[in-house]
């Protein structure tokens, strides 16, 4: 092989270390318990493309070794939703079109969540939490504005970790805890 010619291909286990860190994040019960997201299939999955999208922004904005391994995350993703859908007995035939549905989903979320974080206002990020994360349901504009908050301060966090860091397969975000203390007054 000649060296140089080709950008290193991310390897498996850099991926599934970020991939499970990022699940492991979305899973945290405060999401849950503290913040109101439904604990169901949609509400888990919400959470788990806010995570997902998050890294790809990084990644998008980085090298292109960073840009490959956000397709390599995005990719094992992609994975982890078709073994879901067909172990909880969606049908060969039926997995293509929901995973398409997935697809959609997630980049009309991200494209929803760029708009957003790059909006001057607030108040951007935390309507699309709610027709997203609440499925438009208006009486939660507080816990929206909490996951808002949550959201920013997670992304920026992201944004500032080396491609050292990431390319070893660590990712850190906040504690979502400290969003809930801030706006202790709303539950």
């Amino acid at each position: 092989m000649i060296s140089g010619l080709f950008s290193p291909i991310p390897r498996q286990n850099t991926i599934d270390a970020l991939y499970g860190a990022i699940v492991a994040q979305a899973r945290s019960p405060v999401f849950y318990r503290g913040y109101g997201v439904p604990d169901t299939v949609a509400g888990r999955l919400e959470m788990i493309v806010i995570h997902a999208f998050l890294f790809s922004r990084r990644a998008r904005s980085g090298t292109k070794a960073m840009q490959r391994l956000g397709q390599g995350v995005f990719d094992r993703f992609c994975d982890d939703m078709d073994a879901n859908l067909r172990e909880m007995g969606v049908g060969d035939l039926a997995v293509p079109k929901h995973m398409q549905r997935i697809g959609e989903a997630f980049y009309g979320r991200a494209t929803a969540y760029d708009t957003a974080l790059a909006a001057e206002q607030d108040g951007e990020l935390a309507q699309a939490v709610i027709r997203n994360v609440f499925a438009g349901a208006p009486q939660y504009p507080e816990r929206a504005q909490c996951l808002a908050a949550y959201i920013k301060a997670a992304d920026l966090q992201v944004a500032q970790q080396g491609d050292v860091e990431l390319t070893g397969g660590r990712i850190s975000f906040p504690d979502p805890e400290t969003f809930l203390n801030w706006a202790d007054g709303i539950k």
